[in-house]
């Protein structure tokens, strides 16, 4: 665990440059907007460890799968976010030497990622090879006003000398993946322009033939003034920019201002595509880096007022929550129905930047409470879309009859994962897309979306469970055989205790929803309701569970308690993370659970099991859980709160909100892990406030961790916005927007009036 990221309620702030730290910093700087967005990468010259990265939404490239051997069923590629042109670049010489932070002796180093108000921030002094000395200060951000441009101020001051400073402004389009699995380049050159301060680049994936017209803008200023300096072309392959050379004084400022935006074949047509991009371009540059400044505070400020939690008495957590709300919301704004969240949104390579069920398990009730009810009816909408696609993937498995396996790594519906026991045995990812549209029906009322959407993708999803279990003549019940669940340290098991419990609540889930059936849904999926129902549910009634009797727990699959029994406690500290120390083999025998499994059920199905059950399955499980997926401490954290464990939860808490910012799984160095952020915001909301929805009413079980003197968040229900404060006094219920409205807050239902505040005392909140 790193811990040299400063405390800051509403900053990220590293001061002193660590090269070895570099990669780590890149990615918790990162910058995006929905439409595009970068690591935290510098704009000039950087010859040490690094991983330069700009990505545009959307775009991917279906990289030839990598493996040892082949198997029948295995995807032919691994679909990845492209490595973008790098649209922040710029190469400064003094006196023919180059700024490189590499290179030079750096002081004065401090960089701020501004989370009020949308913008990145680096400020040092340099000592060249030379002597001599410039003190820089960059600015920049991706706008999400104008969300397909983003803009910089760069300044450099002499401080010890008279000279000359070479700027070169560019767009580098010679860019690699570094997760390539050939090391191959993914992008051909279309086209480039030049001219005078102007410089624009068209290029085209491989394959997939996606264009990205990439254009900049750059003016230079001394004094205030803009210089008319002579801008000298440079165009080398896939390279365009602008050079030029200006006088330089001691303690005399120059001011390089750039503006850039990315426009796709995705949304123009390629023969407008130079034109749309320039049009962008003029756009933002006609309102000045001041003025796009001041409309990015703006826009974030109205982000804030829907999504912040404010925290009092304890800084740490509450710089946590706003740098994964932060991170969550430069990454997906809802806008396009096409667009979903890769688990490394615009901050890395890893996992492909495509979408996991990961989207549906935990950023869906992010969006619920904190934007518009058509963002998350959009992520629902991405996965019908890809209904045909999921029958496919089912048929070459061997699955029929209209059977639907969703992807476990996907860009367009098509699964392209590749690892075996994941493409082929982790198929619990069929639940949560389930899972999430009756979460969403459950929230919003919007009964409407199963007959609309819903029930052809739950349809599709019971017939693969249907045919995906077998009927087991020793046991006499029906069996799942070779599966992994959510523990991935498990690979090839029978009977998880999770899978199968989430195969019969969708089947029976899909049951119940079937009054939505229309003859358009019948024809469309031939569905025979007398024979398919009755399918179903002889599975419900006669599913097998393991679980052991004497210990009162489920267990997480047939064999478990086989496994050496060793708490995580036990364990040597420099043998963790396990997946980075021990082979897979050693890690298979044992008994450790990566991330929640027997207990993601529990999370899901809550109203199934009483108090003692949970605390039952809890004790066992969490002791034998090392958590090195980021997916796991969220869910730990809202169990633990609802047991009452507030010490737990709190702990849970603090390493999900600061996983990244302090590196805890030696990982944040190859991208944020932004789908587990949103796990973040549900600690607080689900756990510490206990926020739920039961039979259409809000209600909430409220407590406050002990460090805490407070904390507050806004929330969107149906058709009311209501603020919730939780002190060590009271509760405090305001409805910000829309009508009356009924809340439980424990066993007592308020009626909250429009535009009214209700204050309750507490009961023992603190825990």
């Amino acid at each position: 665990m790193k811990q040299y990221i400063k405390v800051d309620e509403w900053n990220i702030i590293e001061e002193g440059f660590i090269a070895g730290y570099n990669k780590i910093s890149e990615s918790i700087f990162s910058l995006g907007n929905g439409r595009m967005g970068q690591r935290g990468n510098f704009e000039e010259t950087y010859s040490g460890e690094t991983l330069q990265g700009s990505y545009v939404a959307g775009i991917y490239y279906p990289d030839k799968t990598r493996v040892g051997w082949w198997k029948n069923g295995y995807p032919e590629y691994f679909a990845k976010v492209l490595n973008a042109a790098n649209w922040i670049g710029l190469e400064i010489r003094i006196d023919g030497v180059v700024l490189d932070l590499h290179d030079a002796a750096v002081s004065d180093f401090r960089r701020v990622l501004n989370m009020k108000e949308g913008y990145l921030e680096r400020t040092f002094t340099a000592t060249l090879s030379s002597g001599k000395q410039v003190a820089v200060k960059a600015t920049r951000f991706c706008s999400i006003v104008d969300d397909e441009a983003g803009a910089l101020r760069y300044s450099i001051t002499p401080l010890n000398f008279d000279g000359e400073i070479e700027i070169t402004s560019f767009i580098d389009g010679a860019v690699r993946n570094q997760d390539a699995n050939y090391d191959e380049g993914f992008w051909d050159f279309v086209e480039s322009s030049i001219h005078d301060n102007t410089a624009y680049l068209t290029l085209r994936t491989k394959k997939t033939g996606f264009e990205v017209c990439t254009g900049m803008l750059f003016h230079v200023y001394q004094q205030g003034r803009k210089l008319a300096s002579a801008v000298t072309a440079v165009n080398k392959d896939k390279f365009v920019g602008g050079k030029v050379t200006v006088a330089a004084t001691r303690n005399q400022e120059t001011v390089i201002f750039k503006y850039a935006a990315n426009q796709t074949s995705e949304n123009h047509a390629t023969e407008e595509l130079l034109a749309a991009c320039k049009k962008v371009v003029d756009k933002v540059a006609a309102k000045g880096f001041a003025k796009l400044k001041e409309e990015q505070l703006d826009a974030w400020a109205g982000k804030w007022q829907e999504s912040d939690i404010v925290i009092t008495g304890d800084a740490a957590a509450q710089q946590g929550i706003r740098f994964n709300i932060f991170q969550l919301n430069q990454t997906y704004t809802g806008e396009d129905a096409r667009l979903n969240i890769g688990p490394k949104g615009f901050t890395g390579e890893k996992y492909g930047g495509s979408t996991y069920w990961d989207t549906e398990a935990y950023c869906i009730p992010f969006y619920l409470a904190t934007a518009d009810q058509q963002v998350a009816r959009n992520l629902l909408v991405y996965r019908y879309n890809q209904l045909d696609k999921a029958i496919e993937n089912a048929g070459k498995l061997g699955f029929n009859k209209g059977a639907a396996l969703y992807p476990m790594v996907t860009m367009n519906g098509e699964e392209c994962h590749n690892e075996w026991e994941i493409t082929f045995e982790e198929i619990h990812r069929n639940a949560a897309i389930a899972f999430a549209i009756f979460n969403y029906i459950r929230y919003t009322g919007d009964v409407a979306y199963l007959a609309e959407y819903g029930l052809e993708v739950l349809i599709g999803i019971s017939r693969f469970w249907a045919q995906r279990v077998n009927w087991s003549e020793a046991r006499k019940q029906y069996v799942m055989l070779g599966v992994t669940g959510p523990n991935e340290y498990e690979n090839n098991i029978n009977n998880n205790w999770y899978t199968s419990t989430m195969a019969t609540w969708c089947l029976q889930y899909t049951i119940e929803s079937l009054a939505q059936v229309t003859d358009a849904i019948i024809r469309k999926t031939s569905f025979d309701a007398g024979t398919e129902v009755a399918q179903w549910q002889h599975i419900i009634d006669n599913m097998y569970y393991p679980e052991d009797a004497e210990r009162g727990v489920f267990l997480q699959q047939d064999g478990y308690l086989d496994k050496e029994q060793i708490l995580v406690k036990d364990l040597d500290p420099s043998q963790r993370p396990l997946n980075q120390k021990w082979s897979w083999d050693r890690i298979l025998r044992s008994c450790f659970i990566k991330q929640a499994d027997v207990l993601q059920g529990f999370y899901f199905l809550e109203d199934r099991f009483d108090m003692d059950t949970l605390r039952r399955n809890f004790d066992f499980y969490e002791p034998r859980t090392v958590h090195e997926s980021s997916l796991s401490p969220c869910i730990h954290a809202i169990l633990a709160a609802k047991l009452g464990d507030g010490e737990r939860a709190y702990e849970f808490y603090l390493r999900t909100s600061r996983l990244d910012l302090d590196d805890y799984n030696n990982d944040t160095e190859d991208g944020l892990h932004i789908t587990s952020m949103a796990g973040t915001w549900m600690s607080v909301v689900e756990g510490f406030a206990g926020m739920r929805v039961r039979d259409g009413q809000l209600q909430f079980t409220p407590f406050l961790p002990e460090s805490w003197q407070s904390f507050a968040f806004s929330t969107r229900f149906r058709s009311n916005i209501l603020k919730v404060e939780i002190n060590k006094n009271r509760v405090v219920l305001e409805n910000k927007e829309g009508g009356d409205v009924a809340v439980k807050v424990y066993e007592d239902t308020f009626v909250v009036k429009a535009g009214s505040v209700v204050q309750l005392n507490n009961r023992d909140l603190v825990k």
